[in-house]
């Protein structure tokens, strides 16, 4: 069961204007390739058009992040965007156009909650397991799907088996939570494209390795209860106040290796000692983050198999400065390894976008200056 989950497959970032988007992520410092679209005919024999949604992603060796708009009714699709032609037989035409409106609209829902984050998607081995333990615990979910993903190679752009579950919330429609969307994957996540070129940040960031969901305080116990189901922690459903010596808390986020399968690195107190919980591998199966600059005892939890860490809406200032959830419950951040963190910082203010550090080892770039979700950055180790 410990091997069950291998951190975050990718988070989805929803976006109004994805030519503002790649422009933004690129003055972040990240390798953004142009976007695609589908193209079909949407009766048979008529002709072939774009709609539904719009894609890119930003690839890193083993996950990445996904940028995702609606293309309007009639309008224009972003400049240097492909086209991605399906071909389906006439009797499963209906069907596919319906799937992709379904999309579109999904898309368009979670865009007039807010623009940032809605999609997180954990990695599996084995999705037909998880499934069945899903099954078992009482958590509802579409079952596994099978569908073709476009993927980009040194010789153009080819479709790849892919295979995907999502999980469905009471009293809410299919694929859905009231954060958004939540699932699992099991195929590797990408092929390195075009021989590397686009893993290649001039940010220096390696690899996404924590996504943050904020919640409201009451609701904590409810939240721990229901990821711990889906991440197989059922221990989880509790809170810890972490105490500093002064009653201060000292340091941030509990951490992990985030090399799947890695040595444990634990939250550091003032005397170096780690703290968290250690499985019999070594491995930190769920740690716990300290306030910053308050008083102790907050309510955040980690799930370490998952790289997915819950935050109560008091928390959340002390452990990101200045941001403010845009709803509740909300996937607010995610978090990129870099390989030096003073150069990542350098490139920031260099394009002129503003910069918090938090604490040595991270700083981050708030949401409204990174189309509504933060953007962490941590020093890989």
């Amino acid at each position: 069961m410990g091997d069950e989950i291998n951190g975050l497959h990718h988070v989805g970032h929803i976006v109004r204007d994805m030519d503002q988007a790649m422009e933004r992520y690129r003055r972040l410092g990240f390798t953004v390739p142009a976007p695609a679209y589908p193209v079909l005919p949407r009766v048979p024999g008529g002709p072939a058009e774009a709609f539904g949604v719009v894609n890119t992603h930003v690839y890193f060796p083993g996950n990445f992040v996904e940028l995702v708009a609606v293309i309007p009714e009639g309008g224009p699709v972003p400049g240097h965007a492909r086209p991605i032609p399906l071909q389906v037989p006439d009797d499963r035409l209906p069907g596919l156009v319906a799937a992709i409106r379904a999309t579109a609209a999904n898309i368009t829902s979670f865009l007039q909650r807010f623009q940032g984050l809605h999609i997180v998607i954990a990695d599996t081995p084995d999705l037909d397991g998880v499934a069945r333990r899903l099954t078992a615990v009482g958590v509802g979910h579409g079952g596994v799907h099978a569908i073709q993903r476009p993927v980009e190679t040194a010789t153009g752009t080819r479709m790849e088996p892919a295979r995907y579950l999502e999980i469905s919330h009471p009293g809410l429609p299919a694929g859905r939570v009231p954060e958004g969307r939540i699932g699992f994957a099991e195929n590797p996540p990408i092929e390195a494209p075009e021989g590397h070129a686009h893993t290649d940040h001039p940010n220096g960031a390696t690899g996404l390795i924590e996504c943050i969901l904020c919640v409201p305080d009451a609701a904590l116990s409810d939240l721990h209860q229901r990821y711990g189901a889906y991440f197989n922690h059922p221990d989880t459903g509790r809170t810890r106040n972490d105490q500093a010596g002064t009653g201060r808390a000292r340091d941030s986020w509990a951490r992990e290796d985030r090399t799947r399968g890695g040595r444990a690195r634990g939250d550091q107190t003032g005397n170096g000692q780690a703290q968290g919980d250690q499985t019999g591998n070594g491995q930190t199966q769920d740690g716990w983050a300290r306030d910053r600059g308050g008083t102790a005892g907050s309510g955040v939890a980690r799930f370490g198999r998952a790289n997915v860490t819950i935050v109560s809406a008091s928390a959340l200032d002390r452990l990101l400065p200045g941001e403010r959830p845009p709803a509740l419950p909300a996937f607010v951040a995610y978090a990129v390894s870099v390989r030096d963190l003073a150069t990542t910082e350098r490139h920031l203010r260099a394009n002129d976008l503003p910069v918090t550090r938090t604490v040595p080892e991270e700083l981050f770039v708030p949401a409204d200056a990174a189309l509504g979700a933060a953007i962490i950055f941590r020093q890989d180790t």
